[in-house]
Order: structure tokens, then sequence, then C-alpha cells
């Protein structure tokens, strides 16, 4: 990626898609050229968590909310140290920020981070293209001495697609670190890091966890090194297809009985360590209103979103796995999408979506609980014993 930070709000933009569909517009944030898988999420707000979310590195991000960056940024907001998209669209950025928390305008934020956008396009258009085409490559390029068309269409089918892209380790953090229980301290987790967001590891503190967030590539023994009553793996980017070192951890944790929960990326994770295969999603779920039934309960939640591939079980049985029996545990209503798992003979489940709401509702807060049961139930086991 090239950027420059000067002129972005008056320079021509051009976005253009692998199979040849082109919009024109305006430069937002930093000048340049950028490129990455095409997405569309329908937040209407929370723009500012959707910008720092890992889970959308090297992707351009098509928001379908018309009018983005009203609220400006603030320094409470962000899930992790850094924005993630590879590029930005909008159709109608604010002008003036106003919010009593704001401290720049979204306009400044992206140039100041060298992320390009565009703005002043048909955002409903393109998403309609990338709802009945699928997500695909996309190029974002403005200055003022652009090339042809035929020449950034070749560039964007020279970018690599998402499909087979191992990324986790490429956002986690390099050295672990700690995140103390707020109030009394009630159990230790280990949460592996494939791309982890700042709240997840919050809303275990707020139940007295302390959370050890380690590295992508940490292994068993890292994991038991901290000696940990419950084992985490996050979300995070990529083709879950590629992620053979968390799988190889999480098969282990399984072995030892140890309590489990995955989210978002964590769930295709144990998918794959259950034997269930994965597979890419047309155009994914990237939002902050999805319909998500908990087939236990007949519960329904509107829930948080943002993955482009999914775990392929069957809904219909219950299946037999090196682990004991397995279920899918929420399906989504509007396409009947994979978007939880759990194990019936031992303590582990995950998600594919995001109970931490940040940004979303927070109809799935109670999953965090249900952790914290599953660690309480094994401690007074072992306690018995």
């Amino acid at each position: 990626m090239t950027t420059s930070t000067r002129g972005a709000t008056k320079t021509p933009a051009v976005l253009v898609l692998e199979d040849g569909r082109i919009f024109r517009g305006r430069a937002y944030g930093a000048v340049g050229v950028t490129f990455g898988e095409a997405v569309f999420s329908t937040g209407m707000t929370g723009y500012q968590e959707t910008l720092t979310d890992p889970s959308y590195h090297r992707q351009v991000v098509v928001m379908t909310a018309p009018h983005v960056g009203n609220t400006g940024v603030n320094d409470e907001d962000p899930e992790s140290r850094r924005i993630w998209v590879a590029g930005y669209v909008v159709r109608d950025p604010a002008r003036v920020p106003s919010n009593w928390r704001s401290r720049r305008s979204l306009d400044e934020e992206l140039r100041k981070q060298g992320v390009v956008g565009i703005s002043g396009i048909d955002t409903r258009a393109l998403t309609r293209h990338l709802r009945e085409r699928g997500a695909m490559r996309v190029g974002i390029f403005s200055g003022n001495a652009l090339p042809d068309d035929g020449t950034m269409l070749a560039e964007v089918r020279q970018a690599p697609e998402m499909t087979g892209a191992d990324l986790s380790a490429e956002v986690a953090t390099k050295e672990a670190y700690v995140v103390p229980a707020i109030g009394t301290k009630k159990f230790t987790v280990a949460a592996v890091d494939l791309g982890i967001k700042g709240m997840t590891p919050h809303r275990m503190a707020e139940r007295g966890i302390e959370v050890h967030v380690l590295p992508a590539t940490a292994t068993v023994e890292d994991v038991y090194a901290v000696n940990p009553d419950g084992v985490f793996f996050s979300n995070g980017p990529g083709d879950p297809a590629t992620a053979d070192h968390p799988v190889a951890v999480m098969q282990a944790v399984l072995e030892r009985g140890t309590p489990l929960f995955g989210i978002c990326f964590g769930n295709q994770i144990l998918g794959r360590a259950l034997g269930f295969g994965t597979y890419k999603l047309k155009y994914g779920h990237r939002g902050i209103n999805q319909p998500v039934q908990d087939r236990t309960t007949g519960k329904v939640e509107v829930t948080a979103h943002n993955h482009g591939f999914a775990v392929d079980a069957p809904l219909d049985r219950v299946s037999e796995t090196p682990y004991g029996r397995a279920e899918v545990s929420h399906v989504c209503l509007n396409d009947q999408v994979v978007e939880g798992l759990q194990l019936l003979d031992r303590p582990a489940f995950s998600v594919q979506y995001h109970p931490e709401a940040a940004a979303g509702p927070h109809d799935a807060a109670y999953l965090f609980d249900r952790f914290t049961s599953l660690m309480s139930t094994v401690q007074m086991e072992g306690q018995r014993a």
C-alpha cells in the first residue's frame, strides 16, 4: 500500500472490483492505492470498533449506513492498537463530527493511519452487487494521475485472495500479557489471541477472570504454563482451513478436558478440531443485527457478526467426534448458517458471532456466564474427587 495524507477530501478516487465493475468518487482518508477483499457491513453505528477489529485485516469494508463519521473518533472505543481494514468505503462522510467524546474527525484518523478510502459512491448499488456476485478482490486508487481502467483492473486481479490466507499471526500479540480480574479473582483463563478484540478479555475480567492473552503461536505448554481453569480461542482473520497450529492446540485442550470457549474464528477452529470442514460464505455476515437462535432454549438473539467463513456441520443430528458427541447449538435464521457448536460429553462450546458486543447488542452476554459456570462445575468436581 502506498499513501499520502494531503488533499484527501477533493482528490479523485476509483474503486475497481475484480469482475470489472468500477465506481468513481472522491478520496477519503489517505490518498494512494490499496487492495483487499470487498465486504459490506450493515451496522448503522460502531464504525470505530469495526475499523479496529483485527478480523477485518486485508478487507476493504463498505459501510451500508449512508452517513459515516458523525461522532468522530475517540480514544476509548478502539478494539485494538490500530485500524486493520485495508480500505474504507462510505457514501456521505461527516463534514463536522459532533460528540462530547470526539477528539478528531474520522477522515483525520484514516489519514493519520494511512488507510486509503473512497467516498461519494453509491454504496447501496455496490452492496447489492457484492450480495449478488459475492465478496471479491478490490482495489481503491486515488490521486490526480490515475492509471487507465484496464491497468487498475489487472492490478486488482493480481492481489492475493482471502481463500487460503493464514493471517492470525499477523494481527495477534507478539508477547503474552495479562488482563487482571475486576474485583475478586475467581478464575484464570488462557486466551489464545488469533485477532482478539479488546472488549473480550474485559467481559471476562468483569466476571472475576484473570485473562492471560497468548500469541497465536502459543504451544500447549504455553497454555498450561499459566495453570488455567479454562482456555479461550478468539476471533481473527483469514481462512480457518489454514489454521493447523491452533487446531492442534485446541485438540490437546479437548483431550485434557479443560473448559473451552471459542468466539468467531475460535468457533471455526473448534469445528475443525472436531473433524468438521469449513467453507467460504458467498458474502459473509458483517453487522450488528443478525438474528441467531439458541437451539437449546429456542430463544432468538440479535447479534453482532463479522465472518466470511463458516463450519460445515449437520443441523439435523448429533455428531460423533473423537471427543464425544457434538451438536450445532446456534443457527442464523437468515440463512441457516452454523453459529455455534457444543460438546455434550466435555466442557467445550463456541459461537460464530460476537457476544462481547463491541459494537452491537448485548443479547448474548450470557455466554461469558456459561463459560464461568463450566469452570465452576469442573472445579467443584475436582474438589469432590
